[in-house]
């Protein structure tokens, strides 16, 4: 299996100078979708770049009170470029995780 990590964000609130600064903080890093109001990056490799893709949206939801979810979610067939392979120790994680409904940190549920 193949996969990604999607980052999402949610938008500043309306007010027009709160949302520029977060424009700025994030348009180097995720890609703004406006019907949804949600900044998507997707993190294909656990790198520095990786690294600051999180750290620009985990600052967002600190300094706009914004909501930020990371979940594993299958690469298209489609996708060409690089992403985890279920043979690596981090990727044989989430899918178990997945495999029970989780979300990617969700610790399981005790019965």
């Amino acid at each position: 299996m193949r996969w990604l990590l999607e980052v999402t964000a949610t938008a500043a609130p309306a007010d027009p100078a709160v949302f520029e600064e977060q424009w700025r903080l994030l348009c180097f890093v995720a890609r703004f979708y406006s019907v949804s109001r949600i900044w998507r990056a997707y993190v294909v490799v656990l790198d520095v770049r990786a690294l600051r893709v999180l750290q620009c949206l985990y600052e967002a939801a600190q300094r706009f009170r914004t909501e930020v979810r990371v979940q594993a979610i299958a690469a298209p067939d489609t996708w060409k470029g690089p992403c985890f392979s279920d043979s690596e120790e981090l990727a044989d994680l989430v899918t178990a995780r997945a495999d029970h409904g989780r979300l990617l940190g969700q610790p399981p549920l005790l019965t």
